[in-house]
């Protein structure tokens, strides 16, 4: 069974660990369900802005909180955005019927035209990330491209061997093209809006095809 994330379309494994060493869960049930609440508030925040360079002690007041909560669960603002991120990713799960490739990345571009704020966050802590001092984010995004190569890969592989996916191009290198295209692809929307996100994609999905 497969989850895919709100803002590029990849599949992760039903079962992943939601942000499983980014920040504190708290020891407590009512520590972890306060780190919970704090999350949701942070989503409903940047899903319309996005995190905006705003500080630590900004984002707690934006929310609802104080700033010693905050700093009670997460030691920085770029571990909290990290943090919000995953949360977001780990809580939705897409339609099961669609088949890790083309057909999901069509599925949340077209979703991702409503919630502008998470696409610019995802974008914003992806291009942080290659900062030397952001070790959070390098090593969350590290892990995730890995993860969602090797689970591409696995999906299209599967369909080569059914022939509906071209094999003069290995499932390897088609896994990491999807990846660039669509992240690329929701770089260029933010920029401009009047980019096709669904019908360019459908484009590259044609390529996909055995050739004929």
């Amino acid at each position: 069974m497969w989850r895919f994330i709100p803002d590029s379309g990849y599949p992760v494994a039903v079962g992943v660990e939601e942000d499983a060493v980014i920040g504190r869960r708290g020891l407590q049930p009512k520590g972890v369900a306060r780190r919970q609440e704090i999350l949701d508030r942070a989503i409903e925040v940047f899903r319309d802005r996005g995190a905006d360079g705003t500080s630590l002690r900004k984002i707690a007041e934006a929310i609802g909180v104080s700033h010693a909560a905050l700093l009670h669960y997460f030691d920085s603002r770029e571990q909290l955005l990290v943090a919000v991120y995953a949360h977001a990713e780990h809580h939705h799960i897409d339609p099961p019927e669609l088949v890790a490739g083309i057909d999901t990345m069509v599925h949340a571009a077209t979703r991702n035209v409503e919630v502008p704020g998470l696409v610019t966050l995802y974008s914003t802590l992806l291009a942080a990330s290659l900062e030397s001092r952001n070790e959070v984010g390098r090593e969350f995004f590290t892990n995730r491209f890995e993860r969602l190569r090797g689970e591409l890969t696995t999906s299209l592989r599967a369909q080569q061997e059914e022939g509906t996916v071209r094999t003069d191009v290995s499932a390897e290198h088609l896994a990491a093209l999807l990846i660039a295209a669509s992240d690329g692809l929701q770089i260029q929307w933010l920029l401009d809006p009047s980019v096709g996100l669904e019908s360019t994609l459908r484009a590259f999905g044609a390529l996909l095809h055995p050739p004929e």
